[in-house]
């Protein structure tokens, strides 16, 4: 079963920035669809960002376009979201996901949980404003 552990969670100010890490173990990573979602208290768990399986494409939601950016490294089986310019809106409990490239048929499928079967505890993301 793959497991990811997600980290670099924390309290930053309004304006700042973090970079939170997923890694992932698996022996064949390069072949994971990857995606970032979050969840806030009250709310339900929604789409942040997802990378395609080789890393050719990322997908972003409107709210964080701009200012997230997903990569990944396949030597290190690990994904990071680097969060600039950070809101108190971004507050949440962050949560990496990984499946098969073969769960993914379109690019929609990044942007839907159902598409992921793996998924970290998650880490908490503060936003002081």
């Amino acid at each position: 079963q793959v497991q990811l552990i997600e980290s670099g969670g924390g309290l930053v100010q309004a304006g700042g920035s973090l970079t939170l890490s997923c890694a992932v173990s698996t022996r064949t990573f390069s072949s994971y669809g990857l995606g970032w979602f979050r969840q806030a208290p009250g709310k339900e768990r929604e789409f942040v960002a997802a990378i395609a399986w080789r890393g050719g494409s990322t997908y972003y939601a409107d709210s964080v376009k701009g200012r997230f950016t997903i990569s990944r490294d396949n030597a290190e089986n690990t994904m990071y979201l680097q969060m600039n310019s950070l809101k108190h809106e971004d507050t949440a409990v962050y949560y990496c996901a990984a499946d098969l490239a073969g769960r993914f048929d379109d690019s929609s499928s990044y942007y839907d949980p159902r598409s992921y079967r793996s998924w970290g505890q998650g880490t908490q993301v503060t936003v002081s404003s």
